[in-house]
Order: C-alpha cells, then sequence, then structure tokens
C-alpha cells in the first residue's frame, strides 16, 4: 500500500456513506439521541464515524482488517517491524512497554526523572527500579537525559535487569545518544525502552535527534497527538522485533485498552501518519525555520534566554530539538508561572508548560509566522512592563533532592499507611506520588523517603501557583506515608 493511502479513515468513511441503521453503541445513534447543542458544536460528519467495533470496522484488540493496514503502514512510515494504535495516550503505551518485559521483582533500569506512567506501570508490575540519576542544568533548573557511562555502570551492576528505558527527547527536547545506549543495553541482551511522548516529528528530519527506530530501540512511546497532528489521547507503539514479544505486547496492550475504541482517535492516527511520511519532511522544515527565527527575536530580549545549540556538548546533552522554545525568566525577578499567567491574562497567550524558571512553547507544523510575532511581541511588552517597576532581581535556582528509595513503589502503595502532616512527615517512607504536571515528573514517588529540602521544593511550587498533583490531600498539608510500627513495651 501507498503512504498517501488511509485505510482506516477511508473505511470509516465509506461505512458512514452507506448509512447503515444502527442497533449498536454508541447510544447517540450519529447524534440524533444527543444533546443537540453538542451536536450542532461537533457537527455531523464527526459524530457520523464515532462508531465500535463492529465486523466491517475491525478491532484494535484483534486487528486483521482496516485497522491492521492502517498500522502496517505506520510501522512502515516509522522504521518498525510493528506498531500498534493507543487510544490510552503515551501513558497507556508507556505501562505496555514496561510491563511487557518486567512483572514481579523484574529489574528495570530507568532515569529518575521519568513520567509519573513509568512508575505507574512499575506499581502495577511489581518491577524493582534500577534510578539512574539524570543530569541537572543548574542554570535552567531542569532535567536533561542520562548518560551512556551511567547505563553502562547501571548494566554491568545489574546485568539481569529486564530493561532500559530511556526519555527521547526529554520534555524539553534534549536527547542523549540513544544509539550508543542502545549498543550497550543490547550487548547484555537487555531490551531498550523508549518514552518517546515529545519526539514524533524527529523521525521524519534529518536535522531532528534519531528516533528510537532509527537508534535500534526495541519499543518505543510516541505521542502522535502532542506533535504529529492526530487527536488528543491518541498514540502509537512501534517495536522492532528481537528481544521482545509482538504478541506479548499486544496481549499487554489489550489488557490496558477500553473495549470501546475511538475510532475518532484511531482515524486521526491514520491521518497524522500519512501527512507525516507524505509531507514530513516539508512542513518539519518551515517549522524550525520558524522557531529558530522566534529563538533569535527572543534572545534579543533583555532578560529573556532561549536555549540554543549551545547547550549541546556535554555526556547528556547530545543533541536538541529546536522546535522547543525553552525560555529563561528568572533573570527577571519572575516565575516562570507569573509570565504563564501575565501572557494569559494580557494576551491571550497559552504555553505548553511553566516552572519556578522557565516557561516552554513547543512550534508545530500548526504555527505560522503571525502565531510567532504575537509571542515576541507579548514578550517584549512583558519585559518593558516589568521594568517600568523597578529594579529586577534575578531568581536564584534551587533544584530538588533526589529521594533514596528505601522499599519497591508497588510495597509502598500497598503498604499499610497512615495519613500525617506534610511537617511531621520528614524521615518517613511516603506511600504516594508527588509531582508538577506538567510536566509530570515525581518529585516522590511511593517508597522514597521525605527530605526537607524536597518539602520546601513542594511547598515553593505550591506558593508559586504550579500544579502539584497526585497526594489525596489535594491542599498537600498531609501526607500518606507507610505506618512504622513500634516495639512493644
Amino acid at each position: 500500500m501507498s503512504q498517501n493511502e488511509t485505510p482506516l479513515f477511508t473505511g470509516l468513511i465509506e461505512h458512514s456513506k452507506k448509512n447503515p441503521v444502527q442497533f449498536h453503541i454508541p447510544g447517540h445513534k450519529k447524534g440524533a439521541g444527543m444533546d443537540p447543542a453538542f451536536k450542532e458544536f461537533i457537527g455531523d460528519n464527526a459524530l457520523s464515524i464515532d462508531l465500535i467495533n463492529i465486523g466491517p470496522l475491525d478491532d484494535l484488540h484483534q486487528p486483521k482488517g482496516m485497522i491492521k493496514e492502517a498500522q502496517d503502514l505506520a510501522a512502515e512510515a516509522f522504521g518498525a517491524d510493528h506498531t500498534f494504535f493507543s487510544v490510552q495516550g503515551t501513558s497507556g503505551a508507556i505501562m505496555t512497554m514496561v510491563m511487557s518485559v518486567c512483572g514481579p521483582g523484574d529489574k528495570i533500569i530507568v532515569p529518575r526523572n521519568v513520567h509519573k506512567s513509568v512508575m505507574s506501570a512499575i506499581v502495577f508490575s511489581g518491577a524493582t527500579p534500577i534510578f539512574i540519576h539524570p543530569d541537572i542544568d543548574e542554570d535552567l533548573g531542569i532535567s536533561h537525559g542520562i548518560t551512556t557511562d551511567a547505563v553502562a555502570k547501571a548494566l554491568e551492576q545489574n546485568p539481569d535487569a529486564k530493561g532500559v528505558l530511556v526519555i527521547n527527547p526529554t520534555y524539553f527536547g534534549i536527547s542523549a545518544d540513544l544509539k550508543k545506549i542502545v549498543e550497550i543495553a543490547h550487548s547484555y541482551h537487555v531490551p531498550v525502552l523508549v518514552d518517546e511522548a515529545h519526539g514524533v516529528h524527529i523521525h521524519f528530519h534529518d536535522e531532528l535527534p534519531l528516533s528510537a527506530m532509527q537508534a535500534g530501540a526495541d519499543l518505543a512511546a510516541t505521542s502522535v497527538h502532542k506533535l504529529g497532528g492526530s487527536m488528543t489521547q491518541s498514540s502509537v507503539l512501534n517495536m522492532k522485533e528481537g528481544l521482545v514479544s509482538a504478541k506479548r505486547v499486544q496481549t499487554i496492550l489489550s489488557m490496558l485498552t477500553t473495549t470501546s475504541t475511538s475510532y475518532l482517535l484511531l482515524a486521526s492516527l491514520d491521518v497524522a501518519r500519512k501527512r507525516l511520511a507524505t509531507e514530513g519532511r516539508e512542513l518539519i522544515t518551515k517549522t524550525i525555520e520558524l522557531s529558530q527565527n522566534m529563538r533569535k527575536q527572543i534572545n534579543e530580549i533583555d532578560g529573556l534566554y532561549c536555549v540554543g545549540e549551545e547547550i549541546l556538548g556535554t555526556k547528556a546533552t547530545y543533541a536538541y530539538d529546536p522546535t522547543k522554545l525553552i525560555i529563561s525568566v528568572k533573570d527577571l525577578g519572575i516565575s516562570g508561572f507569573d509570565a504563564e499567567k501575565w501572557l494569559r491574562e494580557a494576551h491571550n497567550i497559552e504555553v505548553e508548560m511553566s516552572d519556578l524558571y522557565n516557561i516552554l512553547c513547543i512550534i508545530t507544523p500548526g504555527d505560522t509566522e503571525y502565531e510567532g510575532n504575537q509571542l515576541v511581541t507579548a514578550l517584549k511588552e512583558l519585559v518593558t512592563s516589568l521594568k517600568k517597576q523597578g529594579e529586577m532581581t534575578p531568581v536564584k535556582v534551587m533544584l530538588p533532592d533526589i529521594p533514596v528509595l528505601s522499599i519497591t513503589p508497588r510495597d509502598a502503595f500497598y503498604a499499610d499507611t497512615e495519613v500525617i502532616p506534610i511537617d511531621d512527615s520528614v524521615g518517613r517512607t511516603i506511600a504516594e506520588f508527588i509531582m508538577v504536571y506538567p510536566p509530570g515528573i515525581p518529585i516522590f514517588i511511593p517508597g522514597e523517603i521525605i527530605t526537607q529540602e524536597n518539602i520546601h521544593y513542594i511547598k515553593t511550587n505550591i506558593e508559586a501557583g504550579l500544579p502539584v498533583q497526585g497526594p489525596e490531600d489535594y491542599d498537600l498539608r498531609h501526607l500518606r506515608v507507610i505506618k512504622e510500627h513500634r516495639a512493644i513495651r
């Protein structure tokens, strides 16, 4: 089949044109049984293909027809042996990767700055994480990737590990030497799993970091919806044969996936793949040019710094994606959240995320010079308004500790626990997650020992207005910790 074809999307349209009488779910029956206001907003076309896995439309859990054809085309486009569509987002694909290679007690080597879905999979599988500390950028206050040296050392000490998980690229667009990491892991016959949530586009342009499949990784969970043009919650899981069983992957993915799979999401994956495969290089070239032009203009604004290729050269910063604009605002004397809020309220501009020191803007083929100029103009106005208010005192970067893991996350999550005030929790073992989302990288995971420094870091994020999530107590006045059993007197 040609990459210009869209077997799934085309098949759904043809089915819709037949206008069959539907005695199956969804109950809205092409919108007839739906709230009229919502139906009018969504539109008849979308509702006509909001269908279920009836015979003519194939089944994601055991694809043999149009879904299989669409997945096979995607595999060809991504350079994979197999591609599995995910309607559970990249989180579902990441959990599938981990649970496909790990069971109770198995070791998996992971960076400590992994997404919470990795840690959720470790809890579900009962695996034991062997953490690699990522390189920390003390100027930006963000984590980068893991080094080849750290991977080699971890495997030397844990040759029985069932997998090595790598983030490529990171949320901020930075990549490690993935090809070398794969070579090291494969020398131990250990599969490499890649969280490629923020890198669907890198496979389709030679000026971007190597993709997981290009580097020879075994599995890669790739968000098509984030940067590839499909609908939110739609992703793919790419695979190369050898160290992992495709049948095992399909089984685990099916266990984690709803039986009521969304054909709107699946169809959007089909057409996104087509566009990336046939027009991707041209579209991404324009996106890179726009990004670099914006980067240059932002760096001409006094007090702002937009990260560029000068960040490269360390063992953890092997390559970078210029379509990610990391904009440091700490020299303005404000937090990234302050800048995010000001851009929203003053210019109706929404950024991807903010932290204590930066904002992150992603540039995609959906952006034009018009939007780029709006952001640059708004940032100039922000700096001007701050200068009028008086002297700007640069913010000092504070980095969180990487806590000590005392017991496995699964054992901590299911342990006998109690809830205590957060100020009394130092030295105790936490039994829940705490993270700032986005990006969803945990400050604490179940099983780690609570430190005063990280309590202070959490409170600083809360005071800055950032979205700290995870604990049962939304106000973060209390934490769930493992109950201590004292000797009976």
